[in-house]
């Protein structure tokens, strides 16, 4: 069998890099590296090498993250400076520990046939990066909210004022680095590949890779003291930070916010954001590093706040999770309730940048006490316990209501059963529940565009709106049904990616599927899933909702195509 690296070069298999241009080739999905991480799938990619989801068979499969260290480079002095880099971020990774960066596991030296390699084990983050998440925007023609990044950087500043107070620039800040963690919408910063420890003598870390051009950094997120000069200062970080902020903003790229003749950004043109946050970011944004804030923490007392009264974030599901227990809808309600009020007390509240990953903390702690029976003693006790912090002047905003229709009892908003139907059909089908509801809402939303903005409460008034969700739902369902989809298929919906479709434009290039080829494989998809939605336009799927259908209909094909060799 054939392999082929990212430039299609045709290589043996079992080569561990491209014998045409030194690339190295991604490790195959399966393989077990030092007798415990087995491969399941390939994450991403970087200059330094790739990075896998794996399962620790050591650790009852517990999913992990394995970082690869494969660097790029041809000269004995820049192999040996990156693998300086690699050890200097495990080092750095072993002393951080924050609840919104990947926890280190350890690092493995590997030989796999007869070269080294290296590896980083961290925490695997449940949850798509800003990259993807603004993607989706801009295929509904869209970007983030001014309330959106305010919270975003209100989220995210303390972290970089953590690792920066432990001498640590991060020096990759980026959308695709941030990643919004599903279980508790917080960012999370990874990709440590980058990092620098600032020596405290001199302030600032220079590479010794600046004469061989081998800088990192991303070309129009980072200032141009890293990408000239090799210099990182702590607010290096700051500026990248502000440049994440500002094609958020925009949707588009930096590029295209930037005179680079002029050294201007496109102010009150491309880029239209409130005087408050203008100035903020202006200053992250300064030229010489001595005229921006010098810390993170700086920026919290001039960071405007975000609308308390403005709905919740886009990027959380515009129709909150309805498929809940069984009779545990009343328990789910009152977890809410305590989880927005707590989130409020928060963001509300000027609490000290150390004191806030413990508020948290205990918020996190208090959701899963509160999951058992018995729960509102313990809801009253703990919500004293937050409330009584001694915080001067604290005011609690409005909480808007999440859209969350069965979220209280069936009967307050009316006596059908149409939602537990629901919830047994799509468990039946086992339908993973995050893809089932995006997709639901992305329906809902386009048929409803006059709806956008606006949440699904559980009130009488609703009641019509939240049947015509229901009725959505169901016809999804039976199309789901019409597609006899494998088992596995199904599983797997909302986690298909392009990397899906290369590994079968790969196999189909080296043979793997006899004479069935890749543009065979497109015709047979688009037959069945035109005939199952026939007004959806192949071109413009998103590709979280109805492009997640598309793979699986192609990823059965394969199946059959494979079990007939």
């Amino acid at each position: 069998m054939q392999v082929y690296c990212s430039k299609q070069h045709t290589n043996d298999n079992g080569n561990r890099f491209c014998t045409h241009c030194g690339e190295p080739l991604a490790l195959g999905v399966g393989q077990v590296i030092d007798n415990r991480y087995q491969i399941i799938r390939q994450l991403g990619q970087g200059g330094f090498g790739r990075t896998y989801l794996a399962k620790d068979k050591n650790k009852s499969d517990r999913t992990c993250v394995l970082k690869e260290f494969a660097p790029q480079v041809q000269e004995k002095q820049d192999l040996q400076k990156a693998k300086e880099l690699f050890e200097r971020e495990a080092n750095v990774l072993k002393k951080l520990q924050h609840p919104q960066i990947p926890r280190f596991h350890s690092s493995l030296q590997v030989k796999i046939g007869t070269k080294d390699f290296f590896f980083l084990v961290q925490d695997y983050v449940d949850g798509e990066n800003f990259d993807q998440l603004l993607e989706q925007r801009r295929t509904q023609g869209k970007a983030f909210s001014e309330e959106e990044v305010i919270t975003l950087l209100q989220q995210i500043l303390p972290v970089l004022s953590y690792i920066h107070s432990q001498d640590v620039v991060h020096r990759d800040i980026s959308p695709d680095n941030l990643i919004l963690r599903r279980s508790d919408n917080l960012p999370v910063l990874i990709d440590f590949g980058g990092v620098k420890q600032l020596p405290a003598s001199q302030g600032f870390w220079r590479t010794q890779l600046v004469g061989n051009n081998t800088l990192l950094g991303k070309k129009g997120y980072a200032p141009e003291e890293q990408l000239r000069q090799g210099k990182a200062f702590f607010n290096s970080d700051l500026y990248s930070l502000a440049v994440t902020a500002l094609v958020l903003l925009t949707a588009q790229e930096p590029q295209k916010l930037y005179d680079s003749y002029q050294g201007i950004w496109y102010w009150g043109k491309q880029i239209q954001v409130s005087p408050r946050l203008e100035s903020v970011l202006k200053k992250m944004l300064a030229y010489k590093p001595s005229d921006r804030y010098q810390r993170a923490e700086q920026i919290f007392k001039d960071l405007p706040s975000p609308n308390a009264t403005q709905p919740s974030p886009n990027y959380v599901t515009k129709i909150k999770t309805m498929v809940v227990a069984p009779r545990r809808q009343r328990a789910t309600a009152i977890v809410s309730r305590f989880h927005n009020r707590t989130q409020a007390i928060v963001k509300s509240a000027s609490f000290p940048v150390w004191i806030r990953p413990f508020v948290m903390s205990l918020g996190g702690t208090a959701l899963v006490v509160l999951t058992g029976a018995g729960a509102w003693a313990v809801v009253n006790a703990v919500i004293k316990s937050v409330s009584s912090i001694s915080i001067p002047s604290i005011s609690l905003p409005q909480i808007p209501q999440f859209p969350n229709p069965s979220g209280q009892p069936v009967g307050e908003g009316g006596t059908s059963d149409k939602p537990q139907q629901i919830i047994s059909r799509r468990q039946q089908l086992e339908i993973p529940e995050g893809f089932f509801i995006r997709t639901v809402d992305d329906l809902f939303y386009t048929k409803k565009p006059e709806l956008k903005g606006r949440s699904l409460t559980s009130k009488a008034e609703d009641g019509g709106l939240r049947d015509e969700w229901y009725g959505i739902a169901d016809e999804l369902l039976n199309k789901l049904e019409q597609a006899n989809l494998s088992t596995a298929a199904r599983q797997k919906l909302g986690n298909y990616t392009t990397q899906d479709y290369e590994r079968w434009r790969r196999q189909a290039r080296a043979g793997e599927f006899k004479d069935y080829t890749i543009s065979q494989l497109n015709k047979d998809t688009n037959e069945k899933f035109d005939r199952l939605f026939p007004g959806q336009q192949r071109g413009k799927l998103n590709q979280q909702t109805f492009g997640q259908i598309w793979y699986a209909i192609a990823a059965d094909q394969i199946s059959k195509v494979q079990s007939s060799k």
